[in-house]
């Protein structure tokens, strides 16, 4: 077994990395603080081909596997995870229209989208159904121009802010088999937006309900077959949730890296708080945390390129394991930072903020357990 990266991912990562720390690090505090990311980040980040990172190369994309997706989500996360998380779920929706499109689907949205022309939001959670997705109810009717939509989304990071939205929606019978994917350009009558959420972290990052009223969507908005669409939701969420967890995995990094350097220059007792041998065995506590949700994330991801049949109990398995011991490495720096890890200035409690939410979104951890423990089951005898 190699455990090593290749040259290339090796490449991807610093590439990915070194923009972050140039170009994203410096207004992590300032966008937060604006509530928004400004939009020209977005054609930069495209241009290091991050734009459509599993899209083909026929239409724009990079062709990259999960494995080097969550190089590059982990690297940008290290600049800040609100940021890093965004561009993960543009591109679970540029996935799910290279795999499940028609190619007239790709021939029409995937170009704008690797270029970040355009930015495209994911929207599933309802009001009434989050971790019970399969009952949603926003329904898309027939007329002779296409679908009528009405219906609500709820959580939607870039409600408001995204150019177009990828939107499971009903078109017949209760239950899975009876929802489809429908694209809503921004500008489409009847699309209209619930005031920004105020949130705990990922302040930067617009939140909105997005409200559906009698809005009316052409026929060939309908990505690929219709009452295939809580199935395209499904797989979209396997590589969602190894990028949420790579977010978490690279904000940790961050948190660790920063609290060596703070430990190596406060003092107390007459000595840096990195000689007393109390909060070294803390220091490598996270380091094993981190190393061994690296690892396991990268199996995780491994199997999902490989389409390996137990793919998704280990993607739901790196997300849940992932995402819990990150947020633990965070709170623990913060602890290690004493009162100063309360404070703004130091970065570490938005980074706190931040990760809380990778243990909810893409499914929450509980939902997790759930699947993991049910593969287990159908595997047994």
């Amino acid at each position: 077994m190699d455990f090593a990266l290749t040259e290339e991912q090796q490449a991807i990562f610093d590439m990915a990395r070194d923009f972050g720390a140039e170009h994203i690090a410096p207004h992590s505090r300032a966008w937060e603080a604006a509530g928004t990311i400004p939009k020209d980040l977005w054609p930069r980040i495209a241009e290091l081909g991050f734009g459509g990172l599993y899209v083909s190369e026929d239409y724009g994309g990079s062709g990259l596997t999960r494995l080097d997706a969550t190089l590059v989500f982990e690297a940008l996360a290290m600049a800040d995870p609100a940021v890093g998380s965004f561009l993960s779920i543009h591109n679970m929706c540029g996935g799910m229209i290279d795999k499940f499109g028609k190619p007239e689907d790709k021939e029409r949205w995937l170009p704008d989208l690797c270029s970040m022309r355009k930015v495209f939001s994911y929207c599933l959670t309802e009001p009434g159904s989050g971790s019970d997705a399969a009952a949603l109810r926003t329904r898309a009717d027939r007329t002779n121009e296409g679908w009528k939509l009405n219906g609500t989304k709820a959580f939607i990071s870039g409600g408001s802010y995204s150019d177009a939205y990828i939107c499971m929606v009903r078109t017949g019978e209760d239950g899975p088999k009876g929802i489809s994917t429908v694209v809503v350009e921004d500008g489409t009558p009847g699309l209209s937006f619930g005031a920004l959420e105020h949130k705990m972290g990922w302040q930067a990052q617009p939140t909105t309900q997005v409200q559906f009223d009698d809005c009316l969507v052409p026929s060939e908005n309908l990505l690929g077959e219709e009452g295939r669409g809580f199935t395209y939701a499904m797989a979209g969420l396997d590589g969602g949730r190894l990028n949420i967890a790579a977010g978490a995995l690279g904000g940790a990094q961050a948190a660790l890296d920063q609290t060596l350097v703070y430990m190596g220059e406060r003092k107390a007792f007459g000595k840096s708080l990195d000689q007393f041998q109390a909060l070294q065995f803390k220091l490598a506590e996270m380091e094993v945390a981190l190393q061994s949700a690296r690892t396991f994330l990268r199996q995780a991801a491994w199997k999902l390129d490989n389409r390996a049949p137990d793919a998704t109990k280990f993607c739901a398995m790196a997300k849940m394991y992932v995402t819990d011991r990150a947020f633990e490495v965070a709170n623990g720096c913060l602890q290690l930072h004493g009162g100063y890890g309360y404070l703004a200035d130091y970065g570490v409690e938005k980074i706190v903020r931040d990760l809380r939410v990778h243990q909810i979104l893409e499914g929450t951890n509980e939902i997790m357990r759930l699947i993991v423990s049910r593969a287990l089951l159908a595997e047994r005898g």
